[in-house]
């Protein structure tokens, strides 16, 4: 398997692969463009989307500054608003549905490392071989159609959060969240049901 392709599988790889460091100088510069237009100029950012994301649907508004680690990773439906200030470490998939409403300060983080100090490390590391000191992967984050996420709110690696859910503003998601429900906390836990709606 290729880098990509273990990072993609959710099994350890090694970032600083010259694949990801090249995926990344490319976002960079489009992140840049990205954030030189100014508020008006919808159609100009709406392009710029188009070549970072691997999917993005019709009224989509993508507030600056926003981050993200590929984009190619990312992908939108219909009707998503993503406010300012967001993060998104999509180092796996990061899917969201249709009539998504994300608020300021969010953070979506898909990369991790191995809880035991003595999985984390790189076996052997050498500083002189510019080898990552600790082990990296990722998994992926899935937001259904309807949900709104509050402000602050983060959402580890490998959360579903089902469709029509609120996360209340502050909450820590560790976990998968139920369609339909609202949630809060840190770490997030559902408080009770809610009406999902049509989607």
């Amino acid at each position: 398997m290729t880098e990509l392709e273990k990072c993609m599988a959710g099994d350890i790889y090694d970032c600083h692969n010259e694949t990801f460091l090249y995926l990344k100088e490319e976002t960079r510069r489009l992140l840049r463009e990205y954030h030189s237009l100014r508020y008006e100029q919808k159609e100009e950012k709406h392009d710029i989307l188009n070549r970072l994301f691997h999917q993005i649907g019709t009224n989509v508004s993508v507030a600056q500054p926003f981050l993200c680690d590929y984009g190619m990773n990312i992908y939108l439906g219909n009707n998503v608003s993503i406010n300012m200030n967001c993060t998104f470490v999509d180092c796996n998939k990061i899917e969201i549905g249709d009539n998504v409403l994300i608020a300021s300060n969010v953070q979506l983080y898909t990369a991790a490392h191995p809880i035991e100090l003595s999985e984390r490390l790189t076996p052997d590391w050498n500083k002189e071989t510019w080898q990552y000191f600790c082990r990296t992967y990722a998994l992926p984050i899935k937001i259904g159609s309807g949900c709104w996420l509050g402000g602050g709110v983060i959402v580890l690696p490998g959360v579903t959060i089902g469709n029509g859910s609120v996360i209340g503003a502050g909450s820590v998601v560790t976990r998968d969240i139920p369609a339909n429900s609202l949630a809060v906390g840190n770490p997030c836990r559902v408080i009770r049901k809610i009406n999902g709606g049509n989607m």
